[in-house]
């Protein structure tokens, strides 16, 4: 085996360090949500206690990025939008979010293209998130 196969077939989770850098890339999210003005929302949307929530989004990361299968076999399916539903997010949520997510793999991501793919793929997720009358996915489905 190649080494360009070796890296053909690693997964973002190991490429970018594993357990030990998702744990690090949710706690500096939460921070940067303590800590961002424009977030000030978004974190309302949560409980004061973080601990289980965040224990929830590094299982969802790590097996998102590649990582063990621990979300599914303990919570099932992510069914996010359904989970996220009884809050209201538009673009200023959407975009509160994406800054604190981020800075936070700005921080703990070193590979820039991982940091990238990364982004990209979150930049979408996020938008998808959505639950306004304007968000162009729900649009499309309504015809």
């Amino acid at each position: 085996m190649t080494t360009e196969d070796t890296q053909e077939s690693a997964t973002l989770f190991s490429l970018v360090g594993g357990a030990s850098t998702v744990d690090r890339l949710v706690e500096a999210f939460y921070r940067n949500m303590d800590e961002t003005p424009a977030a000030r929302d978004i974190r309302a949307m949560h409980a004061a206690e973080l601990g289980p929530t965040k224990a929830i989004l590094k299982s969802y990361l790590s097996e998102w990025l590649g990582g063990p299968k621990d979300y599914s076999s303990k919570r099932g399916h992510p069914r996010l939008r359904m989970r996220h539903a009884r809050f209201s997010i538009g673009p200023a949520g959407r975009d509160a979010w994406l800054l604190c997510m981020n800075a936070a793999l700005e921080e703990c991501i070193e590979d820039p293209a991982a940091r990238a793919s990364i982004g990209k793929q979150l930049a979408g997720l996020a938008d998808w998130m959505r639950n306004d009358p304007d968000n162009a996915h729900d649009k499309a489905h309504r015809g």
